[in-house]
Formats: C-alpha cells, structure tokens, sequence
C-alpha cells in the first residue's frame, strides 16, 4: 500500500510541524513575559506584555492551510473559551486544535491500517474504527486535561497571591498597581496566576473598566473561587467598603476550603485503597501464608 504510506507520511511530517510551531510559539511567549516581568519601569513592563508577532500566521502557507479546517470545531465558542482556560490563547489556537483534530482522526487510522497486518476484513474494520475513535477522543481529552491542571495551578497559588495583594494594598498601593506587583513577585512561584494578572492589569491600562477586567479573569480561568473574589471586590467597590477586609476574608477562605479537601482527601484514601490491596497485595499474603501448607498437604497425598 504504497500510497497509504505516502499519505500517512505527510499526515507524520505535517503533525511534528504543527507541534513545533505550538512549542516555539509557547516558548515565545513565555520569553516575552519574563523579559516584562524583569523590567523596572511599569511602562516598559506594558509594552513587552504585549504579543509583538512580526508575520501572523494567516499570511503563511500553514496558516492558509489551517483555515480549511471544520469551522465547527474552530468557531465554537465553548471550544475556544476552554482552550483559553487550558492556556492556548493564541488568536489562531482554535484553527490549529480544530486542524489537529482531523490530524489525529485521519493519522491513527492509516497508520494502523498500514503498519499492523489485519489478516481479516473484520478485524481490520475493528482496528481502523478503534483507532478512529481513540483520535477523535484524544485531542478531547487532552484539552480537558490541560484545562483540569491549569485550574489546579492556578487554585493553588491563589491563596497567596491574594495575601499578598492585602499586603500591598494595606501598605497604601492602589489595587492596580497592587495586581502588578503581585504577578511580577509571582512569576516563578505560580506563573500562571501571574500571567493571569498581568492580562488584567493590561486591560485596565488599555481603558478596560476594573469590573470587566475582573470578571475577565473568571472567565479566562474558569475557577469558582476567582468568581467569588471577584464579585466580592465588584460589590466592595460598588458599596465603597474596605477591600483589604475582602481580599483577608477571602483569603482565610480559600485556605480553609482547601484545608477540607485534603481532610476529604485523607478519609477516603483507605476506601480507595482496597481495589490495589486485593489485586496486588492479598495474593501474595495468601501464597506467603498458605503456601508451605499446600506444599505440606500435597506432599502427604503424594506418599513422599
């Protein structure tokens, strides 16, 4: 089948391109926003966060080529507010999912059909099927995936940075420039979070109101707790309250929810632990002990 392994080889060539330019173009990024975070002046800091692309990739072949892929899966909104939440904000991260997409689904195919010998037609149908459905799922599955351990992250280093946010603001700081102290002092420690920050801190410095920009970050990140602070702060800044006394509140909150999900974590542990105990563990008790006796009672019916 030698033009299936044609087919299957610039399906290869074309799939390791796409990844590349995905890696280049994230470690671009990450670049970008730790040459802003290292700077000094705020003003410099504004203009490196910006994405400075010299070529868009809609005025390449690829990009012309990604163009062709199923608007379903590129123009959905649902799709493209989760790869924002995964982290692939790009402005062509739909196109190059949706063109992964029928990537996986037309590749994993050939090339099981390709490089395993079917010796029926059913199994080979049943092979080919499968592994249509495993690439339809994979991308899928990936993304979710992505989006789950970003939240994560971003849960994780949100307790601190809103410690340190009431640092800054009960110091006299204003709450905007308090969010760019915070993502510049988080870089390292939750780049993601910080990243986050920056991205509001952009908005409100391009005319963006302080809720939209606030409600934004919610939206980008899809974590609930971010939504309660969130609307905390709206209604602090509304009503004219304190919003240390909200961000403090929302802080010891934070911790104790988390405190209760590891507690809930550690009770359900053992019940989770069964499964692995019986497969793994019993069978081998059950030959340790049991074992010299089987050898004793079958050695006494043998007549040794």
């Amino acid at each position: 089948m030698p033009f299936l392994l044609v087919v299957l080889i610039l399906v290869s060539v074309g799939s390791i391109a796409l990844a590349t330019y995905l890696l280049l173009e994230e470690r671009s990024r990450r670049q970008v926003v730790g040459r802003a975070i290292a700077g000094s002046d705020p003003s410099q800091i504004r203009q490196q966060i910006v994405r400075t692309s010299a070529k868009r990739l809609d005025d390449t072949l690829g990009g012309r080529i990604l163009k062709r892929a199923p608007s379903v899966w590129s123009q959905n909104a649902t799709i493209r507010q989760q790869l924002v939440q995964a982290g692939f904000d790009s402005a062509n991260a739909s196109t190059v999912y949706a063109a992964l997409r029928v990537a996986t689904l037309v590749g994993l195919p050939l090339l099981i059909l390709v490089l395993l010998p079917q010796k029926t037609f059913f199994m080979a149908t049943v092979m080919v099927g499968a592994a249509a459905m495993a690439g339809l799922i994979a991308p899928i599955w990936y993304l979710h995936r992505s989006m789950r351990l970003r939240q994560e992250k971003i849960r994780r280093g949100l307790p601190d940075g809103i410690d340190l946010l009431v640092v800054c603001v009960e110091a006299g700081i204003s709450l905007d420039a308090a969010i760019l102290r915070v993502a510049k002092d988080l870089v390292y420690v939750h780049p993601d979070l910080a990243r986050e920050l920056l991205v509001v801190n952009r908005k409100t410095n391009a005319g963006v109101t302080r809720e939209e920009a606030l409600r934004g970050l919610w939206e980008r990140t899809g974590v609930e707790e971010i939504r309660t602070l969130v609307s905390s702060l709206v209604q602090s800044e509304k009503w004219g309250s304190s919003s240390a006394r909200v961000l403090r509140v929302a802080s010891e909150t934070l911790r104790r929810k988390r405190r209760h999900a590891a507690e809930k974590r550690a009770a359900t542990a053992p019940i989770k632990m069964l499964v692995p105990m019986a497969i793994l563990i019993f069978p081998a008790l059950f030959v340790v002990i049991l074992g010299p006796a089987v050898l004793n009672i079958i050695a006494g019916f043998s007549g040794k």
